[in-house]
């Protein structure tokens, strides 16, 4: 691992500079991206500032410089719910996406149960096309990955939808696991998994809370992934966490 690769931390003054502060690095980082050729991939999360980030990003001056077409949105863990729940992860998103030029066929949404029988079904159906875009770690070293993969963590550590001490942290055959049973509700989910996750250039962790510091001290300790499944999670090229300064008063770092 390069130290490129090691954990940073910046923090802002409040939850909102903070997501101001992701809008602003992802659509530089977009912007800077796009001289190169292809499609720019995106890994997006839920949780309090992951669906925060959409409508303060549509708004952001930088959004007209994006080249929207050539976006695509995935997403690190969705709730089995239908699409028009509010529960679901990608619907601020889709809300925002005629705003910005962001053609919905981009926005990869985890399929609910309007499209899938069941959980099961629905994490294999998202496998089945993250594989069509070649976006599975493989040994293929130039194969497509995220630009950036955007990443909160829970009070209880869960990291997308893996949750502490579950075997589901743990895999690494498959790029997604159906979750049931989940701790905090909605039981069903769908999770992209460990390797999967990390298979970017940069990894952006956001969070904000003094209640969220347990958690991360847990992962900056290099806690076991089993306890922590956010330890060890590297981007290739960069690491961040992005907090608010209620957390950062509290991490032992």
């Amino acid at each position: 691992m390069n130290d490129q690769a090691k954990p940073s931390l910046i923090s802002y003054p409040n939850t909102r500079r903070t997501i101001e502060a992701v809008a602003d690095r992802l659509l530089v980082q977009l912007i800077n991206s796009s001289r190169s050729d292809g499609y720019l991939h995106v890994c997006a999360t839920g949780g309090r500032l992951g669906t925060g980030l959409w409508p303060v990003l549509a708004a952001h001056p930088l959004a007209l410089g994006v080249p929207w077409k050539r976006v695509h949105v995935w997403f690190s863990d969705e709730r089995f719910v239908p699409p028009s729940d509010p529960e679901r992860n990608d619907l601020p998103l889709v809300n925002e996406a005629d705003k910005i030029g962001l053609p919905l066929d981009h926005i990869h949404r985890i399929p609910g149960p309007d499209k899938a029988e069941d959980v099961e079904s629905a994490a294999q159906a998202y496998a089945d096309e993250l594989d069509r875009w070649d976006l599975i770690p493989n040994y293929n070293a130039s194969n497509p990955s995220f630009v950036v993969s955007l990443l909160g963590i829970g009070e209880d550590g869960h990291v997308a939808s893996l949750f502490p001490r579950r075997a589901q942290v743990w895999e690494s055959l498959r790029p997604t696991v159906a979750v049931t049973g989940a701790p905090k509700p909605p039981p069903e989910r769908v999770s992209l998994t460990r390797p999967l996750l990390a298979h970017c250039q940069q990894l952006w962790f956001m969070a904000a809370g003094e209640e969220k510091a347990p958690a991360v001290n847990a992962v900056f300790r290099g806690d076991h992934a089993l306890g922590a499944p956010a330890a060890g999670l590297r981007g290739r090229e960069q690491t961040i966490w992005i907090v608010d300064q209620a957390l950062a008063a509290r991490l032992l770092v």
